[in-house]
């Protein structure tokens, strides 16, 4: 008797205890935002819970009711649920699904997992349907800002240049021709100048929704940046040669474009040509033929299409006079370093430096690194003056650290050809071992060109970086070479927002609305923002509004010699 009423209570103990557990997981479900489905595979009874009621307006109480389910989605959609809802039948375990309502806007995703008991027939089934219709939406938006361009609707650079190896790597194989076309307008500086911005924004528009309407499968156009374009096309014979485009663009030039407040606009534009594989095998290089052909139209009085030839580039380079000194300067380090101060925009207390190489040449001129950068780029020189900057940068810190005790960031440009080297990751953390700094101290900056040619080599470096402390900043964003796509893949802490954006965020609605697009992106992705040429207090106002971290521009700091560094911090002491 005693061992009978043992094992009452001891079901009764059971029971309670999955009683408890029963009502545990209905809470659970009932406080979670999908909705759920479970099949009693032998009792062919169903028992729906969690957000049901919410999400479908029937009840499934039995195996034929689901029918109604697929009765509520686009036909495209329905087979791939149909074959989840009885997934039994297949003998798998478990499969996922998204698809579609009849409404064309909602998206649900189905989760179906089936228990099978060991004779392997199927005992129960859970389904999880949850509405993904906001993650679809914010997927869209993230791949238009991605691939496209927020102005005109075209690709941007960064899509261009990937769309463009595929066409080369295509005529490499079928033996053929790729035409890339550099295309500018003509003194478009007067139309800003003269007619404002706006207009001009709108010309660079019009324009840009012209030459896409050349877009087909092999012609790809993408707005470059300002008032430059670039279209690559495939096989350029037929209605597709290069003089047909040429004349009807000059058709459209001369018809002129009608802007919105009722003015018609009549520009001219220099067109530069370069062929793969005539003008180079690379891509950028490609580009850059073009563009260099394009100056050339310009030079010869504008409104004209030229074509790349074998001696161009050598006599354009030839003409050039800086590439020699820049030789010399090399060879004797006559550069120095300006620094820029980053604040944060909450408290305007000091953030971090951006180191900026200045060359002086000998008659002690200081030349813009936009003149000497892109030279040293293609001739090699961007290597030791690259690793000059890092060298010093980080002398300089150390010695600032050690001076006047001051926490700060000291942000370093690097280049494409530095990040390729293959001691590049070793070099870095050398130097800062040398000097006796805190990794977390440093910030490498990069833009995308970077990761154009090798992304898989330039990321395992930033990761390995990463992993030892040193922040990786991702310059320039926004400009149209920049690609969201990268974000999930890359080890980034910051993103700077292009001062482009910035110097248009009071005075056009457009780019206000592109910026706080981005700057709410980069905040839900748990990144700093800086934005970048921050120039009056109005810029600063905005920026801080829509929730930018960081400062950098002439407002609260111009780029300033070590000296005028030294004298900062002292008044900070």
């Amino acid at each position: 008797m005693d061992e009978l009423r043992y094992q009452i209570d001891l079901l009764k103990a059971m029971n309670q205890k999955m009683s408890g557990r029963e009502k545990m997981f209905r809470l659970a479900c009932d406080t979670s935002n999908d909705a759920f489905l479970y099949y009693d595979c032998e009792k062919n009874s169903i028992v729906t819970f969690g957000s049901w009621d919410i999400f479908f307006s029937f009840a499934v109480t039995e195996a034929k009711d689901l029918s109604l389910i697929l009765d509520m989605l686009k036909e495209e959609y329905r087979e791939p649920v149909r074959e989840l809802l009885f997934l039994e039948k297949s003998g798998e375990e478990q499969r996922s699904a998204e698809s579609c309502l009849e409404d064309g806007r909602t998206w649900y995703e189905f989760e179906a997992r089936v228990d099978y008991g060991e004779d392997g027939r199927p005992v129960d089934k859970i389904i999880c349907i949850r509405n993904i219709t906001k993650f679809k939406s914010q997927n869209e938006e993230l791949r238009y800002l991605a691939y496209y361009d927020g102005l005109t609707g075209l690709y941007n650079r960064n899509y261009f240049v990937m769309l463009l190896t595929d066409f080369i790597r295509q005529a490499e194989k079928e033996k053929d021709i790729v035409s890339v076309l550099f295309i500018n307008l003509d003194d478009f500086r007067k139309i800003n100048d003269s007619m404002g911005m706006v207009v001009g924004d709108e010309v660079v528009q019009q324009y840009g929704q012209f030459l896409g309407t050349f877009s087909s499968r092999n012609i790809i156009v993408c707005h470059m940046n300002s008032d430059v374009y670039c279209m690559a096309v495939y096989d350029p014979r037929g209605s597709r040669s290069i003089e047909n485009i040429y004349r009807s663009i000059q058709d459209k030039i001369a018809e002129g474009f009608l802007l919105s407040n009722g003015t018609r606009v009549h520009v001219t534009l220099s067109v530069g040509v370069a062929e793969y594989p005539e003008a180079s095998e690379s891509v950028l290089e490609l580009i850059n033929c073009a563009e260099i052909v394009m100056f050339k139209a310009k030079a010869s009085g504008k409104s004209q299409l030229q074509y790349f030839n074998s001696f161009m580039l050598q006599d354009f380079l030839q003409t050039v006079e800086i590439e020699n000194k820049l030789k010399q300067a090399v060879f004797n380090k006559n550069f120095v370093l300006h620094f820029q101060p980053q604040y944060y925009a909450e408290s305007r207390k000091l953030r971090g430096m951006e180191a900026l190489i200045r060359w002086r040449d000998e008659n002690n001129r200081m030349i813009s690194p936009m003149v000497f950068i892109p030279i040293a780029e293609k001739n090699g020189a961007i290597i030791p003056i690259g690793n000059w900057v890092i060298e010093e940068s980080l002398r300089r810190y150390q010695e600032w650290k050690r001076r006047y005790g001051q926490d700060f960031i000291m942000s370093i440009n690097i280049s494409s050809l530095q990040c390729r080297k293959d001691n590049f990751v070793s070099h870095i953390m050398e130097l800062i071992e040398k000097n006796g700094i805190e990794a977390s101290e440093i910030e490498i900056e990069i833009t995308e060109s970077i990761l154009i040619e090798d992304f898989e080599e330039v990321k395992e470096k930033l990761i390995i970086l990463r992993d030892h402390g040193v922040r990786i900043s991702l310059d320039d964003f926004g400009t149209g070479f920049s690609s969201v796509s990268y974000l999930n893949e890359l080890p980034i802490d910051t993103l700077k927002v292009d001062k482009s954006f910035v110097d248009k965020v009071t005075t056009d609605e457009s780019t206000r609305i592109i910026t706080e697009s981005i700057i709410n992106m980069v905040n839900r992705l748990g990144y700093e923002s800086i934005a970048e040429g921050v120039e009056t207090e109005e810029q600063l106002s905005y920026m801080k509004q829509i929730g930018c971290s960081v400062i950098q521009g002439y407002l609260l700091g111009k780029p300033m010699p070590a000296e005028e560094v030294d004298e900062m911090f002292r008044k900070m002491l």
